[in-house]
Protein backbone atom coordinates (compact mmCIF):
# COMPACT_ATOMS: atom_id res chain seq x y z
CA UNK A 1 0.00 0.00 0.00
CA UNK A 2 1.17 3.38 -1.07
CA UNK A 3 1.64 6.27 1.70
CA UNK A 4 -0.19 8.14 0.23
CA UNK A 5 -2.91 5.78 0.49
CA UNK A 6 -2.10 5.06 3.85
CA UNK A 7 -1.94 8.87 4.71
CA UNK A 8 -5.76 9.50 3.08
CA UNK A 9 -6.67 6.40 5.44
CA UNK A 10 -5.35 7.98 8.37
CA UNK A 11 -6.72 11.43 7.49
CA UNK A 12 -10.51 10.16 7.58
CA UNK A 13 -9.85 7.57 10.74
CA UNK A 14 -8.41 10.83 12.30
CA UNK A 15 -4.76 11.37 13.36
CA UNK A 16 -2.25 11.41 16.41
CA UNK A 17 0.20 13.99 13.91
CA UNK A 18 1.69 16.71 15.40
CA UNK A 19 1.52 19.42 12.63
CA UNK A 20 4.26 21.46 13.64
CA UNK A 21 6.75 18.65 12.85
CA UNK A 22 7.30 16.51 9.54
CA UNK A 23 6.26 16.81 5.97
CA UNK A 24 4.42 19.83 5.50
CA UNK A 25 2.52 18.83 2.42
CA UNK A 26 1.64 15.58 4.62
CA UNK A 27 0.34 17.94 7.10
CA UNK A 28 -1.82 19.23 4.51
CA UNK A 29 -2.76 16.13 3.10
CA UNK A 30 -4.25 14.65 6.99
CA UNK A 31 -5.85 17.97 7.90
CA UNK A 32 -7.07 19.25 4.50
CA UNK A 33 -9.17 15.27 3.77
CA UNK A 34 -11.44 15.48 6.49
CA UNK A 35 -12.06 19.09 6.62
CA UNK A 36 -13.22 19.21 2.79
CA UNK A 37 -15.24 16.49 3.38
CA UNK A 38 -16.73 18.31 6.45
CA UNK A 39 -17.47 21.24 4.37
CA UNK A 40 -19.16 18.97 1.82
CA UNK A 41 -21.25 17.58 4.35
CA UNK A 42 -22.14 21.18 5.49
CA UNK A 43 -22.81 22.17 2.18
CA UNK A 44 -25.29 19.25 1.41
CA UNK A 45 -27.83 21.02 4.08
CA UNK A 46 -28.56 23.78 1.62
CA UNK A 47 -28.63 21.51 -1.33
CA UNK A 48 -30.92 19.05 0.23
CA UNK A 49 -33.27 21.30 1.45
CA UNK A 50 -33.24 23.53 -1.73
CA UNK A 51 -33.83 20.49 -3.77
CA UNK A 52 -37.24 19.46 -2.12
CA UNK A 53 -38.41 22.85 -1.52
CA UNK A 54 -37.88 23.84 -5.36
CA UNK A 55 -40.81 21.18 -6.30
CA UNK A 56 -43.24 23.68 -3.67
CA UNK A 57 -43.20 26.51 -6.14
CA UNK A 58 -40.97 30.01 -6.66
CA UNK A 59 -42.83 31.62 -3.47
CA UNK A 60 -41.04 28.74 -1.39
CA UNK A 61 -37.76 28.81 -3.01
CA UNK A 62 -37.72 32.75 -2.69
CA UNK A 63 -38.59 32.71 0.91
CA UNK A 64 -36.07 30.20 1.64
CA UNK A 65 -33.63 32.49 -0.50
CA UNK A 66 -34.28 35.60 1.63
CA UNK A 67 -34.14 33.64 5.14
CA UNK A 68 -30.84 32.05 4.08
CA UNK A 69 -29.83 35.67 3.72
CA UNK A 70 -31.01 36.22 7.24
CA UNK A 71 -29.41 33.46 8.16
CA UNK A 72 -26.21 34.44 6.97
CA UNK A 73 -26.19 37.08 10.31
CA UNK A 74 -26.15 33.99 12.30
CA UNK A 75 -23.22 32.32 10.39
CA UNK A 76 -21.49 35.47 10.45
CA UNK A 77 -21.59 35.57 14.68
CA UNK A 78 -20.93 31.66 14.61
CA UNK A 79 -17.92 31.93 12.46
CA UNK A 80 -16.55 34.70 13.77
CA UNK A 81 -16.64 33.09 17.17
CA UNK A 82 -14.79 30.29 15.80
CA UNK A 83 -12.32 32.14 14.31
CA UNK A 84 -11.46 33.06 17.64
CA UNK A 85 -11.93 29.55 19.09
CA UNK A 86 -9.06 28.98 15.87
CA UNK A 87 -7.01 31.62 16.82
CA UNK A 88 -6.88 30.81 20.77
CA UNK A 89 -6.93 26.75 20.67
CA UNK A 90 -4.79 26.28 17.64
CA UNK A 91 -2.19 28.61 19.42
CA UNK A 92 -2.22 26.86 22.76
CA UNK A 93 -2.00 23.23 21.01
CA UNK A 94 0.66 24.25 19.04
CA UNK A 95 2.30 25.36 22.62
CA UNK A 96 1.61 21.63 24.04
CA UNK A 97 -1.22 23.45 26.43
CA UNK A 98 -4.05 21.00 26.19
CA UNK A 99 -5.66 22.98 29.38
CA UNK A 100 -5.97 26.18 28.40
CA UNK A 101 -7.08 25.20 24.65
CA UNK A 102 -9.91 23.15 26.24
CA UNK A 103 -10.45 26.11 28.35
CA UNK A 104 -10.19 28.46 25.81
CA UNK A 105 -12.98 26.46 23.35
CA UNK A 106 -15.77 25.85 26.61
CA UNK A 107 -15.66 29.77 27.17
CA UNK A 108 -16.27 30.70 23.39
CA UNK A 109 -19.07 28.16 23.13
CA UNK A 110 -20.80 29.75 26.86
CA UNK A 111 -20.78 32.81 24.79
CA UNK A 112 -21.93 31.68 21.65
CA UNK A 113 -24.98 30.11 23.48
CA UNK A 114 -25.58 33.50 24.92
CA UNK A 115 -25.27 35.33 22.33
CA UNK A 116 -28.02 33.04 20.37
CA UNK A 117 -30.81 34.22 22.95
CA UNK A 118 -30.81 37.56 21.91
CA UNK A 119 -31.52 36.60 18.29
CA UNK A 120 -33.70 33.44 18.73
CA UNK A 121 -36.27 35.71 20.73
CA UNK A 122 -37.39 38.68 18.02
CA UNK A 123 -36.66 36.14 15.21
CA UNK A 124 -39.24 33.95 16.27
CA UNK A 125 -42.01 35.89 17.23
CA UNK A 126 -41.12 38.84 14.35
CA UNK A 127 -40.77 36.02 11.54
CA UNK A 128 -43.82 38.09 9.24
CA UNK A 129 -42.39 41.92 9.84
CA UNK A 130 -39.09 40.53 9.29
CA UNK A 131 -39.54 38.62 5.72
CA UNK A 132 -41.55 41.42 4.68
CA UNK A 133 -38.61 44.24 5.16
CA UNK A 134 -37.11 41.93 3.12
CA UNK A 135 -39.05 42.78 0.11
CA UNK A 136 -40.92 39.53 0.00
CA UNK A 137 -44.56 39.25 -1.17
CA UNK A 138 -47.93 38.22 0.74
CA UNK A 139 -47.54 34.94 -0.91
CA UNK A 140 -44.09 34.56 0.07
CA UNK A 141 -44.54 35.57 4.03
CA UNK A 142 -47.49 33.26 4.23
CA UNK A 143 -45.49 30.16 3.00
CA UNK A 144 -42.36 30.81 4.61
CA UNK A 145 -43.22 32.24 8.09
CA UNK A 146 -42.76 29.14 9.75
CA UNK A 147 -39.80 28.26 7.94
CA UNK A 148 -38.25 31.55 8.93
CA UNK A 149 -39.28 31.52 12.81
CA UNK A 150 -38.19 28.04 13.23
CA UNK A 151 -34.29 28.72 11.14
CA UNK A 152 -34.20 31.99 13.30
CA UNK A 153 -35.54 30.79 16.99
CA UNK A 154 -33.21 27.95 16.66
CA UNK A 155 -30.45 29.84 15.98
CA UNK A 156 -28.08 28.10 18.92
CA UNK A 157 -27.85 24.68 16.74
CA UNK A 158 -26.26 26.63 13.98
CA UNK A 159 -24.00 28.89 16.57
CA UNK A 160 -22.67 25.51 18.58
CA UNK A 161 -22.22 23.34 15.65
CA UNK A 162 -19.83 26.21 13.94
CA UNK A 163 -18.10 26.78 17.58
CA UNK A 164 -17.56 23.24 18.71
CA UNK A 165 -16.55 21.98 14.86
CA UNK A 166 -14.13 25.09 14.82
CA UNK A 167 -12.25 24.10 18.28
CA UNK A 168 -12.01 20.36 17.38
CA UNK A 169 -10.61 21.06 14.15
CA UNK A 170 -8.53 23.63 15.90
CA UNK A 171 -7.21 20.83 18.01
CA UNK A 172 -6.15 19.13 15.13
CA UNK A 173 -9.19 16.62 15.41
CA UNK A 174 -10.76 17.17 11.64
CA UNK A 175 -11.83 13.70 11.28
CA UNK A 176 -14.29 14.11 14.27
CA UNK A 177 -15.54 17.20 12.87
CA UNK A 178 -16.04 15.72 9.51
CA UNK A 179 -18.38 12.36 11.16
CA UNK A 180 -20.43 15.64 13.37
CA UNK A 181 -21.58 16.70 9.72
CA UNK A 182 -21.90 13.32 8.23
CA UNK A 183 -24.03 12.65 11.04
CA UNK A 184 -25.92 15.76 10.93
CA UNK A 185 -26.55 15.29 7.09
CA UNK A 186 -27.79 11.65 7.21
CA UNK A 187 -30.66 12.68 9.55
CA UNK A 188 -31.42 15.64 7.43
CA UNK A 189 -31.45 14.19 4.02
CA UNK A 190 -34.08 11.24 5.66
CA UNK A 191 -36.59 13.96 7.52
CA UNK A 192 -36.70 15.93 4.77
CA UNK A 193 -38.73 14.66 2.18
CA UNK A 194 -40.74 12.68 5.11
CA UNK A 195 -41.67 16.09 7.00
CA UNK A 196 -42.01 17.76 3.48
CA UNK A 197 -44.36 15.90 1.75
CA UNK A 198 -45.39 13.62 4.80
CA UNK A 199 -44.10 10.49 3.81
CA UNK A 200 -44.89 7.29 6.06
CA UNK A 201 -46.39 8.01 9.86
CA UNK A 202 -45.01 11.70 9.23
CA UNK A 203 -47.09 14.86 8.97
CA UNK A 204 -47.00 17.15 6.02
CA UNK A 205 -45.77 19.79 6.71
CA UNK A 206 -44.33 21.50 4.18
CA UNK A 207 -42.07 24.34 3.98
CA UNK A 208 -42.07 24.50 7.58
CA UNK A 209 -40.86 20.47 7.44
CA UNK A 210 -37.53 21.68 5.65
CA UNK A 211 -36.90 23.93 8.73
CA UNK A 212 -37.51 21.19 11.05
CA UNK A 213 -35.56 18.30 9.50
CA UNK A 214 -32.02 20.61 9.26
CA UNK A 215 -32.56 21.92 12.87
CA UNK A 216 -33.21 17.95 13.89
CA UNK A 217 -30.54 16.97 12.31
CA UNK A 218 -27.90 19.66 13.52
CA UNK A 219 -29.10 19.07 17.22
CA UNK A 220 -27.97 15.06 17.39
CA UNK A 221 -24.81 16.85 15.50
CA UNK A 222 -24.27 19.06 18.60
CA UNK A 223 -24.98 15.55 20.78
CA UNK A 224 -22.11 13.68 19.10
CA UNK A 225 -19.65 16.68 19.64
CA UNK A 226 -20.50 17.21 23.40
CA UNK A 227 -19.77 13.61 23.75
CA UNK A 228 -16.52 13.51 22.30
CA UNK A 229 -15.59 17.16 23.64
CA UNK A 230 -16.07 15.89 26.84
CA UNK A 231 -14.97 12.59 26.47
CA UNK A 232 -11.68 14.00 25.27
CA UNK A 233 -8.55 13.02 22.91
CA UNK A 234 -4.75 13.80 23.87
CA UNK A 235 -5.43 16.95 22.17
CA UNK A 236 -8.21 18.37 23.77
CA UNK A 237 -10.79 17.59 26.69
CA UNK A 238 -13.23 19.87 28.33
CA UNK A 239 -14.76 19.59 32.00
CA UNK A 240 -17.98 20.64 32.78
CA UNK A 241 -15.87 23.41 35.59
CA UNK A 242 -14.86 25.52 31.69
CA UNK A 243 -18.03 26.27 31.05
CA UNK A 244 -18.81 28.48 34.03
CA UNK A 245 -18.55 31.65 32.50
CA UNK A 246 -15.79 33.81 32.98
CA UNK A 247 -16.08 37.74 32.79
CA UNK A 248 -12.15 38.12 31.71
CA UNK A 249 -12.02 35.41 29.20
CA UNK A 250 -15.23 36.74 27.40
CA UNK A 251 -13.54 40.29 27.29
CA UNK A 252 -10.62 37.85 25.65
CA UNK A 253 -12.78 36.32 23.07
CA UNK A 254 -14.80 39.15 22.16
CA UNK A 255 -11.87 41.41 21.34
CA UNK A 256 -10.62 38.54 19.15
CA UNK A 257 -14.06 37.56 17.67
CA UNK A 258 -14.76 41.26 16.76
CA UNK A 259 -12.76 41.48 13.78
CA UNK A 260 -14.20 38.05 12.87
CA UNK A 261 -17.52 38.87 13.64
CA UNK A 262 -17.62 41.91 12.19
CA UNK A 263 -15.91 40.63 8.60
CA UNK A 264 -18.47 38.64 8.13
CA UNK A 265 -21.52 40.81 9.27
CA UNK A 266 -19.68 42.90 6.48
CA UNK A 267 -20.21 40.38 4.37
CA UNK A 268 -23.67 39.58 5.39
CA UNK A 269 -25.11 43.24 5.06
CA UNK A 270 -24.01 43.23 1.93
CA UNK A 271 -25.77 40.07 0.91
CA UNK A 272 -28.57 41.22 2.39
CA UNK A 273 -28.50 44.21 0.49
CA UNK A 274 -27.92 42.23 -2.62
CA UNK A 275 -31.24 40.41 -2.45
CA UNK A 276 -32.80 43.44 -1.60
CA UNK A 277 -31.71 45.01 -4.36
CA UNK A 278 -32.78 42.40 -6.39
CA UNK A 279 -36.20 42.08 -4.71
CA UNK A 280 -37.84 44.86 -7.35
CA UNK A 281 -37.17 42.83 -10.22
CA UNK A 282 -39.64 39.90 -8.64
CA UNK A 283 -39.59 36.56 -7.06
CA UNK A 284 -38.66 34.97 -9.91
CA UNK A 285 -35.27 36.46 -9.82
CA UNK A 286 -34.96 35.93 -5.84
CA UNK A 287 -35.47 32.36 -6.97
CA UNK A 288 -32.68 31.84 -9.71
CA UNK A 289 -30.12 33.68 -7.85
CA UNK A 290 -30.79 31.33 -4.32
CA UNK A 291 -30.44 28.04 -6.84
CA UNK A 292 -27.86 28.98 -7.69
CA UNK A 293 -26.35 30.55 -4.69
CA UNK A 294 -27.02 26.85 -3.22
CA UNK A 295 -24.43 25.09 -5.87
CA UNK A 296 -22.16 27.72 -5.70
CA UNK A 297 -21.68 27.37 -1.88
CA UNK A 298 -21.79 23.57 -2.47
CA UNK A 299 -18.81 24.50 -4.13
CA UNK A 300 -17.32 26.66 -2.12
CA UNK A 301 -17.84 24.87 0.89
CA UNK A 302 -14.91 22.20 0.29
CA UNK A 303 -12.40 25.23 -0.71
CA UNK A 304 -13.22 26.45 2.94
CA UNK A 305 -12.28 23.23 4.17
CA UNK A 306 -8.98 23.65 2.70
CA UNK A 307 -8.57 27.27 3.74
CA UNK A 308 -9.68 25.91 7.42
CA UNK A 309 -6.55 23.53 7.11
CA UNK A 310 -4.30 26.27 5.88
CA UNK A 311 -5.97 28.77 9.48
CA UNK A 312 -5.00 25.57 11.90
CA UNK A 313 -1.45 24.90 10.58
CA UNK A 314 -0.67 28.80 10.87
CA UNK A 315 -1.76 29.02 14.34
CA UNK A 316 -0.12 26.08 15.21
CA UNK A 317 2.99 26.77 13.66
CA UNK A 318 3.08 30.51 15.08
CA UNK A 319 2.08 28.97 18.49
CA UNK A 320 5.22 26.58 17.99
CA UNK A 321 7.55 29.47 17.27
CA UNK A 322 7.76 28.54 13.19
CA UNK A 323 6.16 31.33 10.75
CA UNK A 324 8.35 30.51 7.88
CA UNK A 325 6.73 26.57 8.16
CA UNK A 326 3.36 28.92 8.93
CA UNK A 327 4.23 30.77 5.17
CA UNK A 328 4.80 27.74 3.26
CA UNK A 329 1.64 26.04 4.45
CA UNK A 330 -0.15 29.01 2.87
CA UNK A 331 1.51 28.74 0.00
CA UNK A 332 1.20 25.23 -0.91
CA UNK A 333 -3.06 25.24 0.11
CA UNK A 334 -3.66 28.18 -2.02
CA UNK A 335 -1.79 26.54 -4.75
CA UNK A 336 -4.45 23.38 -4.39
CA UNK A 337 -7.29 25.26 -3.62
CA UNK A 338 -6.73 27.77 -7.08
CA UNK A 339 -6.60 24.75 -8.81
CA UNK A 340 -9.92 23.09 -7.71
CA UNK A 341 -11.62 26.44 -8.13
CA UNK A 342 -10.65 27.04 -11.85
CA UNK A 343 -11.33 23.40 -12.84
CA UNK A 344 -14.82 24.04 -11.01
CA UNK A 345 -15.31 27.31 -12.78
CA UNK A 346 -14.33 26.22 -16.44
CA UNK A 347 -17.47 23.63 -15.65
CA UNK A 348 -19.77 25.93 -14.53
CA UNK A 349 -19.53 28.24 -17.28
CA UNK A 350 -19.27 25.30 -20.00
CA UNK A 351 -22.49 23.58 -18.74
CA UNK A 352 -24.48 25.83 -16.34
CA UNK A 353 -27.65 24.41 -17.69
CA UNK A 354 -26.95 20.91 -16.14
CA UNK A 355 -26.03 22.59 -12.94
CA UNK A 356 -29.81 24.08 -12.83
CA UNK A 357 -31.43 21.37 -14.16
CA UNK A 358 -30.45 19.37 -11.43
CA UNK A 359 -33.69 21.14 -9.67
CA UNK A 360 -37.09 21.53 -10.40
CA UNK A 361 -37.61 24.51 -11.50
CA UNK A 362 -39.69 26.34 -14.16
CA UNK A 363 -37.64 28.01 -17.19
CA UNK A 364 -37.56 31.34 -16.25
CA UNK A 365 -35.68 30.29 -12.83
CA UNK A 366 -33.07 28.21 -14.95
CA UNK A 367 -32.63 31.14 -16.76
CA UNK A 368 -31.44 32.94 -14.16
CA UNK A 369 -29.70 30.35 -12.48
CA UNK A 370 -27.31 29.98 -15.62
CA UNK A 371 -26.87 33.44 -15.85
CA UNK A 372 -25.72 33.61 -12.17
CA UNK A 373 -23.41 30.61 -12.80
CA UNK A 374 -21.98 31.51 -15.64
CA UNK A 375 -20.93 35.43 -14.19
CA UNK A 376 -19.94 34.29 -11.25
CA UNK A 377 -17.65 31.61 -12.09
CA UNK A 378 -15.33 34.11 -14.23
CA UNK A 379 -13.92 35.08 -10.39
CA UNK A 380 -12.85 31.85 -9.17
CA UNK A 381 -9.10 32.08 -10.59
CA UNK A 382 -9.06 34.86 -7.72
CA UNK A 383 -11.40 32.87 -5.32
CA UNK A 384 -9.15 30.05 -4.28
CA UNK A 385 -5.92 31.97 -3.29
CA UNK A 386 -8.18 34.55 -1.75
CA UNK A 387 -9.84 32.64 0.79
CA UNK A 388 -6.63 30.55 1.83
CA UNK A 389 -5.25 33.95 2.37
CA UNK A 390 -7.59 35.63 4.24
CA UNK A 391 -8.71 32.48 6.72
CA UNK A 392 -4.70 32.16 7.27
CA UNK A 393 -5.14 35.79 8.63
CA UNK A 394 -7.81 34.74 11.26
CA UNK A 395 -5.72 31.76 12.22
CA UNK A 396 -2.64 33.62 13.16
CA UNK A 397 -5.26 35.86 15.03
CA UNK A 398 -5.25 38.88 12.86
CA UNK A 399 -9.25 39.31 12.41
CA UNK A 400 -8.84 42.79 11.69
CA UNK A 401 -7.20 42.83 8.42
CA UNK A 402 -9.75 40.54 6.98
CA UNK A 403 -12.61 42.65 8.68
CA UNK A 404 -11.04 45.99 6.85
CA UNK A 405 -10.24 44.10 3.60
CA UNK A 406 -13.98 43.17 3.76
CA UNK A 407 -15.61 46.74 4.88
CA UNK A 408 -13.98 47.97 1.61
CA UNK A 409 -15.16 45.22 -1.14
CA UNK A 410 -18.42 44.74 0.04
CA UNK A 411 -19.72 47.87 1.43
CA UNK A 412 -17.49 50.43 -0.50
CA UNK A 413 -17.61 48.52 -3.68
CA UNK A 414 -19.93 45.65 -4.58
CA UNK A 415 -23.10 47.44 -3.25
CA UNK A 416 -22.87 50.78 -4.72
CA UNK A 417 -21.74 49.04 -7.88
CA UNK A 418 -24.34 46.11 -7.83
CA UNK A 419 -26.84 49.66 -7.49
CA UNK A 420 -25.67 51.78 -9.85
CA UNK A 421 -25.44 48.66 -12.70
CA UNK A 422 -28.48 47.21 -11.79
CA UNK A 423 -30.88 50.62 -11.79
CA UNK A 424 -29.04 53.03 -13.52
CA UNK A 425 -27.09 51.61 -16.36
CA UNK A 426 -29.90 48.93 -17.35
CA UNK A 427 -28.15 46.04 -16.41
CA UNK A 428 -30.97 44.81 -13.81
CA UNK A 429 -30.16 41.94 -11.89
CA UNK A 430 -27.16 40.82 -14.07
CA UNK A 431 -25.71 44.13 -12.90
CA UNK A 432 -25.78 42.76 -9.34
CA UNK A 433 -23.81 39.59 -10.49
CA UNK A 434 -21.00 41.47 -12.51
CA UNK A 435 -20.18 43.48 -9.11
CA UNK A 436 -20.18 40.41 -6.90
CA UNK A 437 -17.41 39.30 -9.21
CA UNK A 438 -15.30 42.01 -9.27
CA UNK A 439 -15.62 42.54 -5.58
CA UNK A 440 -14.31 38.83 -4.69
CA UNK A 441 -11.99 39.48 -7.08
CA UNK A 442 -10.57 42.46 -5.69
CA UNK A 443 -10.74 41.30 -2.40
CA UNK A 444 -8.53 38.15 -3.13
CA UNK A 445 -5.82 40.58 -4.93
CA UNK A 446 -5.69 42.82 -2.27
CA UNK A 447 -5.69 40.03 0.71
CA UNK A 448 -2.39 38.81 -1.40
CA UNK A 449 -0.94 41.92 -1.01
CA UNK A 450 -1.00 42.36 2.59
CA UNK A 451 0.27 38.43 3.08
CA UNK A 452 3.01 39.18 1.21
CA UNK A 453 3.93 41.98 3.27
CA UNK A 454 4.04 39.65 6.15
CA UNK A 455 3.10 41.67 9.55
CA UNK A 456 0.56 38.54 10.03
CA UNK A 457 3.55 36.63 11.08
CA UNK A 458 4.13 39.14 14.78
CA UNK A 459 0.59 38.98 15.75
CA UNK A 460 0.23 37.60 18.98
CA UNK A 461 -2.92 36.12 20.86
Amino acid sequence: MSQIWKDLIESVKGSEQDFTTGKIGRAILLLTVPMVLEMVMESLFAIVDIYFVSSLGAEAIAAVGLTESLMAIIYSVGMGLGMAATGLVSRRIGEKNSTDASWSGAQTLMLGLIVSVFIAVPGFTMAEDILGLMGATEKTIEQGRSFTSIMLGGNAMIMLLFINNAVIRSAGDAAVAMRVLWLANGINIILDPCLIFGWGPFPELGLMGAAVATSTGRGLGIVYQFYHLIRGSKRIRMHWKYFIPDLKHFKKILKLSAGGVGQFLIATASWIGLYRIMAVYGEYVIAGYTVALRLIIFTLLPAWGISNAAATLVGQNLGAGKPERAEKSIWITGLVNTVYLVLLGISFYVLPERYIGFFNVDQVVMEIGTQVLRILSLGYLFYGFGMVVLQSFNGAGDTLTPTWLNLICFWFIELPMAFILARHFGMAEKGVFVAVVIAESLLAVMGLYVFVRGKWKLNQV
